[in-house]
This record gives structure tokens, sequence and C-alpha cells, in this order.
């Protein structure tokens, strides 16, 4: 009674599929897609029950149906049959009252395509082209944007493991101050790795050929999901380790500044836990939440997110009351022994324009305009400016405050003289 569903029979919910994962709810192509297969799992059943409870018809008739598309009653040889457009579609409150129609030839048979494939114009279900051509437009930005921000972290993360390694590696540099850059430094290449790999992870999630029911089923179902929710998880707690570190740079450089009195080791073990622990306070319970209220899909990050934006919020604040602070005290200093106005606006500018990668200070500026705040235009400055100083940063940051740094610098050009005396064979060859 039904088709069988094989590879050209659901191509038209293939084609839904990317419909929906690109469809006009920002960042929620996922759930929609989610709950439309739903939607057309409840229509499907509906269908074959309709189906199985009616009453045939007497003589030559086209024999009902379900397409994979839409339920089709037998029809009368040489009409056309028309019916609803589907439920399922997210599109259905404009289409609602628009019709699906077959052809039923004089032999009893439905008319096909090239043998095989229904024949069938769906043409008044199809959603508004102004629509469809605005959504690929935001597609393929979106794209774009996805490309930029790879970019950005692949060249942060090669960066960052450089300057991790140099840290790490010379004795001269170890001490408290480089200790916080390299666990800086450290959370950047953790937050740049957790989200390339969660988009790998999304991207064979997504990109798997389906080619039955069944696999629309094992590709929705909560197992599947297991993978990219930890992946989420980690990106989650990474960012904002990250934050945090930025955090413990401003204690650090505050305390330095106004010359307080204490034990490097101790407050190093405390910036430990509160650059690496504090984040699992808010991770956990955001972890239950999520399990609790929203245990679909890969527990996507744009929705009840509130619970870890306060924590954020919180950092970002802080780091700010400090940023200001600490120019107070550096413009007070550079008053009082300053050389010259322009030598004096000059290490003022520095200072400043130093201090905010270091502090994260530029998240402030978007911190208010939340996903749900903004739209249009708006909305995509917001987006571009986020994922280009975010995935950028830990290069900016690498440079700053490894390459670019004197004693770094000093120390790199000592080990090349060792290196020189070494292989005194090697330098006179070239």
């Amino acid at each position: 009674m039904g088709d069988t569903p094989g590879a050209g029979s659901l191509r038209s919910l293939v084609q839904l599929a990317w419909l929906c994962l690109f469809s006009s709810v920002p960042h929620g192509g996922a759930k929609v897609l989610e709950k439309t297969f739903e939607e057309w799992l409840r229509y499907r059943d509906e269908c074959l029950r309709r189906m199985a409870s009616e009453p045939y018809p007497a003589g030559l008739f086209c024999n009902r149906t379900f397409d994979m598309y839409a339920c089709w009653p037998d029809g009368s040889p040489g009409t056309a049959v028309n019916v609803s457009c589907p439920f399922y579609l997210p599109w259905f409150e404009k289409v609602k009252h628009g019709l699906v129609s077959r052809r039923c030839g004089t032999d009893g048979q439905w008319v096909t395509v090239n043998g095989s494939q229904p024949w069938r114009d769906y043409s008044q279900c199809e959603d508004e082209l102004e629509v469809t051509a605005e959504e690929e437009g935001a597609r393929r930005l979106m794209v774009s944007f996805k490309v930029l921000y790879t970019v950005g972290y692949s060249l942060s993360l090669l960066t960052l493991i450089s300057a991790l390694l140099i840290l790490t590696a010379c004795r001269n540099l170890r001490c408290t101050r480089n200790y916080i850059h390299a666990n800086l430094f450290a959370s950047f290449g953790l937050r740049a790795t957790s989200v390339m790999v969660k988009d790998a992870l999304l991207e064979r999630r997504w990109g798997v050929e389906l080619l039955q029911v069944a696999d629309w089923e094992a590709l929705l179902s909560h197992e599947a999901a297991l993978g990219c929710r930890a992946a989420q998880v980690l990106m989650q707690y990474c960012i904002l380790a990250n934050h945090y570190w930025f955090l413990v740079e401003a204690v650090y450089l505050y305390k330095l500044l106004i010359g307080a009195v204490f034990s490097e080791k101790n407050y190093y073990r405390l910036y430990l836990y509160l650059g690496w622990g504090t984040p699992v306070v808010f991770v956990v319970p955001w972890m239950a939440a999520k399990y609790l209220k929203e245990n679909a899909e890969c527990w996507p990050e744009w929705t009840c997110l509130w619970d870890l934006r306060i924590p954020i919020l919180l950092a970002s604040l802080i780091n700010l009351l400090i940023f200001m602070r600490i120019l107070k005290v550096i413009l007070a200093k550079l008053r009082a022994n300053q050389k010259g106005y322009a030598d004096y606006k000059l290490r003022l500018a520095k200072a400043t324009l130093t201090l905010i990668p270091l502090f994260g200070i530029h998240e402030v500026v978007f911190i208010f305009a939340t996903d749900e705040q903004t739209t249009g235009i708006l909305r995509y400055v917001k987006v571009f400016f986020t994922l280009f100083l975010n995935s950028f940063q830990g290069f900016l940051v690498a440079v700053l405050y490894c390459f670019a740094n004197k004693e770094v610098k000093s120390e790199m050009k000592k080990k090349w003289q060792l290196w020189k005396l070494d292989h005194p064979v090697l330098c006179c060859a070239q």
C-alpha cells in the first residue's frame, strides 16, 4: 500500500532537511529538523492508519498510497487528485490553504516521471521564493563566517602552542607572571580546539548519507547526539575558563601595581582554582538544566543560556572595573615622572591597548547585545565582530605577551647565540 522508502522516494525529505537546517529560525536548524521529522512520522502513521481502515472502491482505480511527501486516497482514472499541503512542513501556516496534486492515468496507475519517480505538483506548498532567496543569502554569509573563524582559531592555535613551548622550555622565563600567561594561552588553545572539534562532529553528524527512514531515526536519536553534547559541554567549559583566566590576569596585575605584599606560590594555587575550577561550578548546573529541560539534539547554546551568560558577564564587569582602576594607577605614575606630553600620551595609549586584549575588555561591548535582541544587519555585524575577535584574540595575545615581549626576545636571542656556538660548522656553511 505504501511505497518502499528508498533513496528516490526520500528525495523530498532530504530537500526538506536542508531547508530546515537553514530555516528562518536563527541557529535552530537542527532543532527545527528534529521537530519536522517528528511531525512527518506522525503524518505518515496517520496516513497508514487511514489507508488501512477505509474500504476499497469497485472497478479500476489508482491505489491509495503514501509517497513520502503526502497521503493520497484512491484516484479515479484520468483525473487529478488534490490533497491539502502536509502539516509537517515548517512553513505550514503560510500554505495551509494550498493543495498538492497528482494525476491518475487511464490505466489505473499514478503518473510517474522517468518511469519511477511519482509526479506531483506541490508548487502551492512551497515556501515563498523571496524568503528562500533571503535564507540562501544568510546561509552563504554564515558559511563565510565559519571560514573566517576557522582560519582565526587555526592560526591562534598554532601561535599559542609555539608560545606555550617557549614559556615552558626556557627556565629563565619561569615565574608566576609567565605561568599565568601560559595558563591563559592554554585556555585559548583549548577553546579553539573545542570549537573546531564541535564543528567537525556537527559536520560529520549532519553530512551522513540518508537513504532510509531508519537512517533519520538513528540520526535524530539521543544516543547519536552524545558525542555532540560532550563537545558542547567541553566548549562551554573552555569559554568560561578563558574568561576567568582573563580575570586572573587582571587580579595579578592589579596586585603588582598597588604594591601588595603576598606569597606568590600560595596565590598561584588560588589562581589555578579561580581559572580552571570556577567554570566547573557553573557548567555542572548548566548540564543538569539542559538534561532536565532541553534534552534535545546537541544542547544548542542559543537557548536558555543565561545561566552561562551571567558568569561571563560577571567576570567581564569585574575585569572592566579592574581595568579602569589599573589605568588610573598607570595615569598617576606617568604624570609623576613624565618626560614630555607626547611621550606621556604614547605610553598611556600603549598601556591601554596592551591591557584590552589581556583582560578581554572587548567582550563587554557585545555582552548586553544578546542574539535574541539583535536582528537584521545589526545581528550580522555583531556576529562578525564577535567571531573575528574571539577567533583571532589568541593569536594577538600570544604575539603581544610572548613573541613581542622584550624578556622573551632576549632569552630567545641568547638561545640562538648558544646554538650557533654549539653548531659552528652549520653556521659557517651558511
